[in-house]
């Protein structure tokens, strides 16, 4: 049977030799060498276990029993023709293993051989099969439909909101999003609405910060002609508009106090009165609001009700912010860029140190909107002058206190994601002590939890 991830988590190199006193000094050396190595007797054995999402690299014999290196060579091509294969034998066996290179073999060693010599190879092939399955995954990302790119990344806390947007497509549950402006909560939102049951049934999306308070009723509610001066005919309101499918409500905190009131009894009851009517409409609904406020703290919240947000709070998603999944900025910026390149017609630039470098430093205070318009802005080669092409908040040249605190939050950073947010794992790698730890993190914004794995 093939491998799976787990069988074949962490391994580098699979050393096959029927040898076992040569197998075992070899897979010996290499993991002295810093390699993860596995001993395999015979060329089926590894067969058993590999698949074509192994990560390393074969090393084989030549000359084995039952089945040679040249045909486990072959087999290994025929399940992934990049899986590098190292070919070790005697002279005898040179211009079959010359054959054998020209057919894609990474490369031959023939014996004796110094250990270094198998180690340097072995450094390449782990690299080259790295590169390779890394060009894999970056071409299936950019197959990715255009509206879920914002939520492309490998950090934990994209990862597990990936997952939880898969685990609540079909559950009926109203789900309140978080985020700052422009992390793609209208994405999340279109997301649970598409994944889920409801489907083919309308998705209906209000922005309560771009009405007027005299008007966000009628258009929640609807209403009956002669309800109001200018009320002509009847109208359907939104959430009758979304019934059987979604109803998703930006900008929630800016709802004016009145409206809350109503939405309340909607949320509780799953019934509506039109403006002008006595009427109750049932409705079947899914709610999804969005807001970038902290809702659960008095202050931001102001006049928003308590107990409103109590009811939407049943599921809360919390979107990070692009400063806290810079891995995730370059990947990210690839897409924008291609996808800016094909919407102008032009070939997508090679990038220049400065963009690079703006890449890395840039908090990135508009997230991905900000980072759209950034790739457009490169892709249409406005990029020249990053001072003066970047004006949105936090895109403006860094002074070199800012850069050494930028490198400073993002090793940090990084020694969350290796150590997957273990604070004890995380201390160890940087060397600084708990409090000293604690103190940077609150400093640059860092939260510790978003780097733990998805569960």
């Amino acid at each position: 049977m093939n491998a799976s991830t787990h069988d074949f988590a962490g391994l580098e190199v699979a050393f096959v030799d029927d040898d076992e006193d040569l197998r075992d000094a070899n897979v010996q050396a290499l993991r002295l060498a810093g390699f993860t190595a596995a001993p395999f007797a015979s060329a089926s054995a590894l067969l058993e276990r590999i698949g074509p999402d192994f990560s390393g690299a074969v090393v084989t014999d030549v000359r084995m029993p039952v089945m040679d290196g040249i045909e486990l060579f072959h087999r290994l091509k025929a399940l992934d023709p990049d899986i590098p294969v190292v070919l070790i034998s005697g002279h005898a066996d040179i211009a079959m293993a010359v054959e054998a290179m020209s057919e894609g073999a990474y490369d031959f060693i023939a014996k004796p051989y110094a250990g270094e010599r198998l180690i340097e190879t072995l450094r390449r092939a782990v690299e080259k099969r790295a590169l390779v399955l890394e060009n894999r995954r970056l071409r299936a990302l950019a197959s990715t439909p255009e509206e879920e790119n914002a939520l492309l990344g490998e950090t934990p806390s994209i990862v597990r909101l990936r997952q939880t947007i898969r685990d609540l497509a079909d559950v009926d549950v109203d789900v309140l999003v978080v985020g700052e402006t422009g992390t793609g909560k209208e994405v999340v939102a279109n997301l649970l609405h598409r994944l889920g049951r409801r489907r083919d049934k309308p998705f209906v999306a209000l922005n309560c910060g771009a009405l007027p308070d005299s008007v966000i009723e009628s258009e929640l509610f609807g209403y009956e002609a002669g309800a109001f001066t200018g009320a002509q005919k009847k109208r359907i309101g939104r959430i009758e508009h979304a019934s059987g499918g979604t109803l998703f409500l930006d900008e929630l905190e800016s709802m004016p106090p009145s409206a809350q009131v109503k939405l309340l009894r909607v949320l509780e009851m799953r019934e509506i009165a039109p403006l002008g009517s006595n009427e109750l409409r049932a409705v079947d609904l899914r709610v999804v609001a969005a807001t970038k406020a902290d809702l659960g703290d008095p202050a931001q919240r102001r006049e928003f009700r308590e107990d409103l947000y109590y009811r939407l709070n049943v599921v809360t998603l919390r979107i990070p912010p692009l400063r806290e999944r810079r891995r995730d900025v370059p990947l990210l910026f690839a897409q924008f860029l291609a996808r800016a390149a094909r919407k102008y017609g032009r070939e997508a630039p090679k990038l220049d140190r400065a963009v690079e470098r703006h890449l890395v430093e840039n908090d990135w205070a508009g997230n991905v909107r900000e980072l759209v318009h950034f790739a457009e802005r490169v892709a249409l080669g406005l990029s020249g002058d990053l001072a003066a092409a970047a004006q949105s908040p936090g895109a403006a040249v860094l002074s070199l206190p800012e850069r050494l605190n930028a490198i400073e939050a993002n090793l940090i950073r990084e020694a969350l994601e290796a150590h997957d947010g273990d604070v004890r794992a995380t201390l160890s790698a940087l060397g600084i002590p708990r409090k000293t730890f604690y103190d940077k993190l609150a400093r640059y914004g860092i939260e510790r939890a978003a780097y733990e794995p998805a569960r």
